[in-house]
């Protein structure tokens, strides 16, 4: 099970290469102040993610199309108990959800490409009050494709250009890393 100071420490890592995300990771911070569970997924003021930004060989991002929530998202989700690391985890997710297997997957960071705190709207359905997700993206190169869709979660996938990225620095942090390695 991935443990706080893991977390801890991926995020002070992640914010000495991006300091100016200090504020943006404050919830994060008040939350292991508090000793919050972050890696369980039943944590409601706040828990961890992990997600993998998957370039191809064009330098192109993977997009799955999300069922539950119908839209065009990078690949990624809870952590599970057998998760010891987020890097791993995020490699979980993208073989669970593309079939893409971690030995076709190249890290190209050893820390996450950008760190996004965002709320999940509370779901009546699942019995789950509004909340915060800190999700942790780490940026990964392939030659491979999509081979296997998890079908109860994915509808479609598709590659595109890296400018289609949004939020808070992400597109900025895989456009610079992936130019670097051009």
């Amino acid at each position: 099970m991935i443990t706080n100071a893991h977390i801890r420490a991926t995020a002070e890592a992640y914010l000495r290469e991006h300091p100016q995300a200090s504020d943006e990771l404050a919830p994060l911070f008040g939350l292991l102040g508090q000793d919050a569970q972050l890696a369980s997924r039943k944590e409601f003021r706040g828990h961890v993610t992990a997600g993998a930004i998957l370039a191809d060989t064009e330098g192109r991002i993977l997009f799955i199309e999300h069922v539950a929530l119908a839209r065009w998202l990078t690949p990624g989700g809870h952590l599970e108990d057998q998760d010891e690391e987020l890097m791993q985890a995020a490699l979980r997710e993208l073989a669970e959800e593309t079939g893409i297997q971690p030995q076709h997957v190249v890290p190209l960071l050893d820390s996450p490409v950008h760190i996004d705190v965002h709320t999940i709207p509370d779901s009546s359905a699942k019995g789950e009050p509004e909340h915060q997700h800190i999700d942790f993206r780490y940026l990964f190169a392939t030659g491979a494709d999509v081979t296997q869709l998890q079908t109860e979660e994915v509808s479609g996938s598709a590659w595109h250009e890296a400018d289609l990225l949004r939020g808070g620095g992400l597109k900025e942090n895989v456009m610079r890393v992936l130019k670097e390695r051009a």
